[in-house]
C-alpha cells in the first residue's frame, strides 16, 4: 500500500476548537454539516436539523431537513439562511426526510449528496415517538436511500433526482439499507461513493463509482471495502484523494482501532479499495480542548467532514453533543463544531 512519507498523525494537527464557532440553533437538533466556499466569498454550511420538540434519535428519521447557514470565515459562527431540501410529499422517495448532507464541487456544478426517506400520514409528535407501539420510525428507516441534488450556485436552485442514486441490494450484505454517503471526486473526474449498510455482524462500508455525475453509480466490488479484524468497525467515512492515494476519517464504533469508544479513526489506501489504519490511527478524541482553555469530554463527536484548501485538510467539521458516550436518550444539546488544523 502506498502511503505518504513521514505522515504526520492527524490528531497532532488539531488546534484548539473555537468556543464561538460552528452552527447551532436553540430550538433544533443540529447534525452533520459540510462547508463550501461560495461564489460570494463567504462560507456556506449545508447541515441537517430537526425540531427539539421530538426526541433526538427517533426525531431525525421523521423530521430532519437539510438547511444552509453562512459565515464570513470557515470557523463561523454560522447563521441560518434557508431550508435547502424541504419536505416535498410522501409520494417522493425523499419526500418526508432529508439528512446527512455533504457537498462537492464538480467543475462549475455543486453536488449535494444526502439521504432521504418517506412515510405516510402526519409527522409523529414527541408523544407518538416515545410510545413503544409507534412503528413509523422503523418503517421510515427502512426507506432510507442515498440521493444527489445539483446546482450551479450555493444559493440554488437545487435540482433533486426523482430516484435515489444508490439502492440496497436484496440478498446481499447491503440489502437492508444504504446510508451515510461519502463521495470523493477523483482527479480523472470519476466519483467514488462510500456508503454504510447494517449487517448482523455490525456496520460495514461499501463502495460504488460513477464516471461522472450524470452516470449511474455501480458497485466497485461485491463485498464491503473495509475488512477490519475482530470487533472493529466504523461508520461516517469522509474520503479525500492525495498525491499517493486516499485517506479516510471515520467513527471508531467500538474503540478497537483507536482505544477510545467513538473516537475518530484515520485510515489509508493506495487504491481506494483496500484500507489500513494509519500508523497513529486516532484522528481525534471526544475530549476537546477549547480556545478558552477549557477541556470537555463530548458525548458524541462524529460525522467528520473536512474543508480542504489547496487539496489539503484545513478545518475539521464534526457533529457533537453533550450526553453519555454511545447513548442518544440523554442529550440536551447538539451542534456542528469546527476545529482548525495546524
Amino acid at each position: 500500500m502506498s502511503t505518504e512519507p513521514a505522515l504526520r498523525p492527524f490528531i497532532d494537527r488539531l488546534g484548539p476548537a473555537p468556543v464561538k464557532a460552528g452552527f447551532s440553533q436553540p430550538d433544533y437538533w443540529v447534525w452533520g454539516g459540510h462547508p463550501v466556499l461560495g461564489e460570494d466569498g463567504r462560507y456556506h454550511l449545508f447541515v441537517a436539523r430537526w425540531p427539539k420538540q421530538r426526541p433526538f434519535f427517533k426525531g431525525y428519521v421523521v423530521s430532519s431537513e437539510v438547511v444552509r447557514a453562512v459565515a464570513d470565515t470557515p470557523v463561523g459562527p454560522y447563521e441560518f439562511r434557508e431550508v435547502v431540501l424541504p419536505p416535498r410529499g410522501a409520494g417522493f422517495w425523499d419526500g418526508r426526510m432529508t439528512h446527512n448532507p455533504t457537498v462537492r464541487r464538480y467543475g462549475d456544478r455543486l453536488l449535494l449528496f444526502y439521504i432521504g426517506a418517506t412515510f405516510e400520514g402526519p409527522v409523529p409528535t414527541a408523544e407518538d415517538l416515545l410510545r413503544r407501539d409507534c412503528e413509523i420510525p422503523d418503517q421510515t428507516y427502512a426507506t432510507i436511500r442515498i440521493g444527489m441534488a445539483t446546482a450551479d450556485s450555493v444559493f440554488g436552485p437545487w435540482e433533486r433526482r426523482e430516484a435515489p442514486i444508490l439502492l440496497p441490494r436484496p440478498g446481499k450484505w447491503d440489502g437492508t439499507v444504504v446510508t451515510n454517503p461519502a463521495p470523493c471526486v477523483c482527479e480523472d473526474g470519476s466519483i467514488l461513493l462510500y456508503y454504510r449498510s447494517n449487517t448482523p455482524d455490525g456496520l460495514r462500508i461499501g463502495l460504488a463509482r460513477a464516471k461522472d455525475p450524470d452516470s449511474p453509480f455501480l458497485r466497485v466490488r461485491d463485498d464491503p471495502v473495509l475488512q477490519l479484524h475482530g470487533r472493529a468497525f466504523v461508520e461516517d467515512p469522509y474520503v479525500w484523494q492525495t498525491g499517493s492515494g486516499y485517506q479516510m476519517l471515520a467513527k471508531d464504533m467500538t474503540g478497537e482501532i483507536t482505544g477510545e469508544l467513538n473516537a475518530g479513526v484515520h485510515l489509508l489506501s493506495g487504491d481506494a479499495v483496500t484500507w489500513e489504519p494509519a500508523p497513529q490511527p486516532r484522528a481525534y478524541s471526544r475530549r476537546v480542548c477549547w480556545d478558552d482553555g477549557t477541556v470537555t469530554e463530548q458525548g458524541h463527536l462524529e460525522r467528520p467532514q473536512l474543508l480542504l484548501e489547496g487539496g489539503e485538510p484545513a478545518y475539521l467539521f464534526a457533529a457533537t453533543s453533550d450526553g453519555s458516550p454511545g447513548q442518544w436518550d440523554d442529550l440536551s444539546r447538539s451542534w456542528n463544531m469546527v476545529i482548525p488544523l495546524i
